[in-house]
């Protein structure tokens, strides 16, 4: 499977990361200096001075916020990081506040009006920034832009200078050995064959080049690259690798060399850490409340029906491991799914009658917020499969595999979408591309809305349920 990429300045960004320039460090620490300085400010202006308690929390706040969210990220996943941020500095002034009564020695209403202010500032400028640029981009020079090579990469990438996309460039046209028949090109966007496309360039004083062949062609682009060094274009490479299925896909610095990630799993660093955090915290509130709920459960199971109360089931997790996951029995069968596995219907005589009811609530996975406790689950994810499963459809159904790139869940964005349930190629299918969607738009906020989404779909009772 072959998708397009969304946004080609996604991957100037990206590149950024490996190559930053003077602007980039000074964007990444914009949201630091802000959050120390915002916190200053509020001191000086409530108090006239500036104690050494001021000075730490500044500190310690610019230390955390640091490095500030990379411009270009989608104002979710900038808004959950700026979040996170400002959680951790007031977790930090509490910690400090219980091992050495930090806040004796400053005016807690400056540090209300800073936790008030500063994340709303800051996503403000961060959501504010981007049209204002634009606005200010009205008045500045245009510079001319041509593609060469009227790849299906390169089209997009026409198209985003024509939708003024990429402020401050305008599109002149295409280099393609094809006639515009054959190349698609628009009318009057074919500028000639790739041979001449350094003298146009060179004549008409082009700002921008973008090379858009495939990588087969590399003595092409050599040739084209030796012939535009005689110009005072910017020449910039856009490799057809990025027309590939991309998961998270990024370009990381690797000793020095630039390594495009195809591939990855998003949950990396701060991310990581905040899906973990939002994992532990659901469970410790949820546990204790639950609790008297799944003993009565386990009770009815074991009084009902021959058996224990639990069932469990090797499955595949992260990074495509086998981890045993929980659940309340709901059938007088033990399968572990390993070899051979039969999905439940509706009215399946292997289903006792308690098991009928906790299906129909989802009770039988409450067990598993013990797995996501432990770390093997997550409570949103790729819905895990037996192993008999798994294997079946690992060969069917393209990308199947690329789901354990993360933790299973409990829930998932697949579930709340109408695909629970089913082992019929569709149905699968069907599950795996929301899967993948998830995969690739992960942000903290779309996991708290699938939780919520889930705890309406249990409420108003789901049809496919049995």
């Amino acid at each position: 499977m072959r998708i397009n990429i969304e946004n080609l300045a996604d991957v100037e960004h990206e590149i950024a990361h490996v190559f930053p320039s003077a602007t980039n460090i000074v964007r990444r620490i914009l949201d630091p200096l802000f959050a120390a300085v915002a916190y200053l400010a509020l001191a000086f202006w409530v108090d006239d001075t500036i104690t050494k308690q001021d000075e730490v929390f500044a500190f310690v706040a610019a230390l955390i916020f640091f490095p500030s969210t990379p411009v270009g990220t989608s104002l979710r996943k900038y808004a959950s990081a700026v979040l996170f941020s400002w959680i951790k500095v007031l977790a930090c002034l509490f910690i400090f506040d219980l091992v050495g009564h930090f806040s004796a020695g400053f005016n807690m209403e400056v540090v209300k009006l800073w936790a008030m202010l500063v994340p709303v500032s800051i996503i403000a400028m961060h959501t504010l920034g981007a049209p204002l640029k634009r606005r200010l981009n009205l008045f500045a020079a245009t510079q001319t832009a041509v593609v060469i090579g009227a790849s299906e990469v390169g089209k997009h990438l026409a198209h985003r200078l024509q939708s003024k996309s990429i402020p401050g460039q305008s599109f002149v046209g295409y280099f393609d050995d094809r006639p515009a028949t054959r190349s698609g090109a628009g009318d009057g966007e074919l500028l000639g064959v790739i041979d001449t496309a350094p003298e146009f360039v060179k004549r008409e004083r082009i700002d921008m080049v973008y090379v858009a062949l495939p990588m087969a062609s590399q003595p092409r682009i050599m040739k084209l690259l030796d012939g535009l060094r005689d110009t005072t274009a910017t020449v910039k490479f856009v490799p057809d690798m990025f027309i590939a299925d991309l998961i998270q896909a990024k370009v990381e610095n690797a000793a020095g060399l630039p390594v495009i990630a195809i591939c990855d799993t998003p949950f990396v660093g701060s991310y990581g850490l905040q899906k973990r955090c939002f994992d532990l915290l659901v469970c410790l509130l949820a546990l204790p409340v639950i609790a008297p709920l799944m003993l009565l459960i386990a009770v009815l199971i074991r009084a009902t029906s021959a058996g224990p109360a639990f069932f469990k089931q090797r499955r595949y997790g992260l990074n495509g491991e086998e981890i045993v996951v929980w659940k309340f029995r709901s059938m007088k069968v033990m399968e572990d799914g390993d070899a051979v596995y039969k999905q439940a219907t509706q009215d399946d005589d292997r289903i006792t009658a308690v098991g009928k009811i906790l299906r129909k609530t989802s009770l039988d996975e409450l067990p598993q917020l013990i797995n996501v406790l432990m770390g093997s689950m997550s409570l949103v994810g790729p819905r895990p499969h037996a192993v008999a499963v798994n294997e079946n459809y690992r060969k069917q159904i393209s990308g199947y595999m690329v789901r354990h790139k993360v933790k299973p869940g409990i829930t998932g964005l697949a579930q709340v979408n109408g695909y629970r349930g089913g082992d019929d190629l569709h149905s699968m299918s069907k599950r795996i591309e929301y899967d993948l969607i998830y995969l690739r738009s992960w942000h903290l906020w779309l996991d708290v809305t699938i939780v919520f989404r889930t705890a309406l779909m249990l409420l108003k009772g789901d049809p496919k349920a049995f």
